[in-house]
C-alpha cells in the first residue's frame, strides 16, 4: 500500500526532517545501489516535500537515464539540463500505460491504467505518426500496449509518446496554426498540462495505423503543451500472412 502524499514532513517536532535531511550525495549512492527502483522513489517522494523535489530533480532524471540512456541522451542534446513537462512526468510515461476511463479521452471500453514490466520507443516509429510536412521533428512513440477483446471494441491498442523540443516542434507551430482546441475536462496522465485533439487537427497521418496494425481511421490521439503523446486504436486481427504484409508495409516509412 502506498503511503498518502503529503506536503510536510509527517514525523514529531524533535524528528531530523526539521533540523536536515541526508545529503543528496548519501541518497543519490543508495538509490544508485537500487537501480533506480521507480516504486521506492515514489514511496519516498511520499514522506515530505524535501524528499519530493529530490526525487523530481535527480532522481527520476537517473531513473530514466539508466532506463533509455540513448533516448535520454537525444532529448537532452539541444543543450537543456531538463525535459519539458520534468523528470518525473517522463519517467511515469516510460513505465505506465495510462488506459482510459470511463469518460475520458478515448471513446471505448474502460481500460484500467496499469505499469508495464518494459516497453521500447523508437525514433523511426514516431515518424509515423507525423504528418509530411512535421518529419523534421523528433517523436519517440513506443510499441502498442495491447488490450485484447475489449468487448465491442474488439483488440485495443494504447500508445504513448514524448517529442524532443516540443516548444520549438513543427507539430506545435501547425496545432496553434489550426486553432486545435484544448481538451475541456481531461489532462495529461503524465504531467496533468492540457492536451491538444490531434485528430480534430486532422494531423494524424494513414501511416500511424499501418505502423500500429489498426484498422484505418481508427487511431485517437492527443498530445499535451509539455509535448507527451497519448493515443489508442482498434487493432487489426493479425495472421501471420497479415503480419507479414504489415511489416513490409511499414518498412516503406522507416
Amino acid at each position: 500500500m502506498l503511503v498518502p502524499k503529503q506536503y510536510r514532513c509527517t514525523h514529531s517536532a524533535a524528528c531530523v526532517c526539521i533540523k536536515g535531511h541526508l545529503s543528496e550525495d548519501a541518497i543519490f549512492l543508495v538509490f544508485e545501489h537500487l537501480n533506480w527502483n521507480p516504486r521506492l522513489i515514489a514511496l519516498m517522494s511520499c514522506v515530505c516535500k524535501w524528499f519530493d523535489e529530490i526525487a523530481k530533480r535527480i532522481l527520476w532524471k537517473e531513473f530514466c537515464r539508466t532506463r533509455a540512456p540513448k533516448m535520454m541522451l537525444d532529448l537532452q542534446s539541444c543543450g537543456s539540463h531538463s525535459v519539458d513537462g520534468n523528470w518525473k512526468a517522463l519517467g511515469k510515461l516510460l513505465i505506465y500505460c495510462s488506459g482510459c476511463s470511463q469518460r475520458g479521452l478515448f471513446n471505448i471500453t474502460c481500460v484500467p491504467g496499469h505499469f508495464v514490466h518494459r516497453t521500447r520507443f523508437s525514433r523511426t516509429s514516431g515518424k509515423s505518426f507525423l504528418i509530411p510536412q512535421c518529419r523534421t521533428d523528433v517523436l519517440y512513440v513506443c510499441d502498442p500496449c495491447e488490450h485484447l477483446d475489449q468487448g465491442d471494441d474488439g483488440d485495443v491498442g494504447f500508445f504513448r509518446g514524448v517529442f524532443k523540443s516540443f516548444s520549438a516542434s513543427k507539430v506545435r507551430k501547425m496545432l496553434i496554426e489550426r486553432q486545435a482546441k484544448l481538451h475541456s475536462t481531461e489532462a495529461c496522465p503524465y504531467c496533468k498540462a492540457k492536451l491538444w485533439n490531434m485528430m480534430q487537427a486532422k494531423m494524424i497521418p494513414r501511416s500511424a495505423c499501418i505502423r500500429l496494425g489498426a484498422y484505418d481511421d481508427s487511431v485517437e490521439c492527443y498530445v499535451c503543451l509539455n509535448g507527451h503523446m497519448l493515443g489508442t486504436s482498434s487493432l487489426l486481427p493479425l495472421s501471420d500472412s497479415d503480419e507479414a504484409s504489415d511489416f513490409e508495409q511499414c518498412s516503406k516509412f522507416d
